[in-house]
């Protein structure tokens, strides 16, 4: 994933803030909106100039800060509900080594900024039942090449972004490739192995029929045809049905707008592109990005606050092998979170 315009989400962010979204129509959500916004760019600038040792400390208060500015502007807050209070998130188990720090949410409903954030983007909380520090890395996009375990991974898998279908025609279904599935399901060649491997991805395992190396009619037991990658992994294109009563176009098939609001039901943006994202452990669905960055930087800012010792060696490049890992995800953080931020904005304020 390349990087991203950072300074233009903030030239995107400093001028919404003479005319801010509807949702931040009243005094008290004007003026949190506009300092909240500029607390969290000062924040993100400070960590932009300081080293690993405390940049994940400075960005994850500039994240917190930008969501009260999201909270603010929602349209779906009314009365007192978009003041946050705590942080609605905590970490335990400093001492387990580093992939497996547990990560825990306040129960849903309370007014925690994690919670209600959450809220807002119909991003799921997981309270008591522990997520480890490693799953939630693994479902940041930028994370991909970056594994902290060497362990089976539930990753983001890539689809197409809202330019669907532009110039083709009308279509019965949703068709789109599935992409970043993971060489152990390729490699195995099976249907089998594809389905249990899609039990972690709900939207994808409801589709309808995918292309395979024999005959591509419906109900063929011939296996998926994928695409490989040359710097592994692959990927396969996938059909879906489209709900009833969709079909405004040519002989009643879908349109193109059609097939891109069916899939944006399925899938999370994430700076343009769409994915589709696993289910985590209890939880009814995946995880927003925005949250998924927010649980990972608040684990790394707290490791960072209160095991200063631990955050040194876990940083140093000499001895670390997470070293690099995290100095790529501090240097994305810096990089995509503003982007994230005016993307969310806009989505909770429309």
């Amino acid at each position: 994933m390349n990087d991203l315009d950072a300074d233009e989400a903030w030239e995107r962010l400093r001028a919404s803030r003479s005319d801010p979204p509807a949702g931040a129509d009243t005094a008290p959500r004007r003026k949190t909106y506009s300092a909240a916004l500029e607390q969290a760019q000062q924040l993100f600038r400070a960590a932009a100039v300081v080293g690993p040792a405390t940049s994940p400390v400075l960005a994850f208060y500039g994240l917190s800060q930008a969501g009260r500015a999201i909270t603010a502007a929602a349209r779906s807050l009314d009365g007192e509900d978009w003041r946050l209070k705590a942080h609605g998130i905590k970490t335990t188990g400093f001492h387990l080594p580093f992939p497996d720090i547990e990560i825990r949410t306040d129960a849903s409903g309370t007014r925690g900024s994690f919670v209600k954030v959450s809220e807002v983007l119909d991003s799921p909380v997981w309270e008591m039942d522990p997520l480890r520090l490693v799953d939630v890395w693994d479902l940041l996009p930028p994370n991909l090449r970056y594994p902290l375990t060497e362990g089976d991974r539930l990753t983001p898998l890539y689809t197409v972004g809202d330019d669907i279908g532009v110039g083709t025609h009308e279509h019965s279904l949703l068709s789109v490739p599935v992409c970043d599935i993971p060489d152990r399901v390729i490699d195995a060649g099976t249907r089998e192995a594809l389905a249990a491997f899609l039990v972690s991805y709900p939207a994808v395992a409801q589709h309808e029929s995918y292309v395979t190396t024999g005959a591509l009619t419906r109900g063929s037991e011939a296996p998926p045809d994928y695409t490989r990658y040359q710097v592994g992994g692959g990927e396969l294109r996938m059909n879906w049905l489209m709900p009833e009563g969709v079909g405004t176009g040519f002989d009643g098939m879908a349109t193109s707008a059609e097939r891109v609001a069916h899939l944006r039901t399925m899938t999370r943006g994430y700076a343009g592109s769409r994915y589709f994202l696993p289910v985590l452990g209890s939880m009814k669905r995946e995880l927003h990005p925005l949250m998924a960055w927010w649980a990972v930087l608040y684990a790394l800012s707290m490791l960072a606050r209160y095991e200063p010792a631990t955050w040194g060696t876990l940083i140093n490049v000499d001895n670390s092998k997470f070293a690099v890992p995290i100095e790529r995800l501090l240097e994305r953080a810096i990089n995509h979170l503003p982007v994230l931020i005016a993307d969310t904005i806009t989505e909770v304020s429309t």
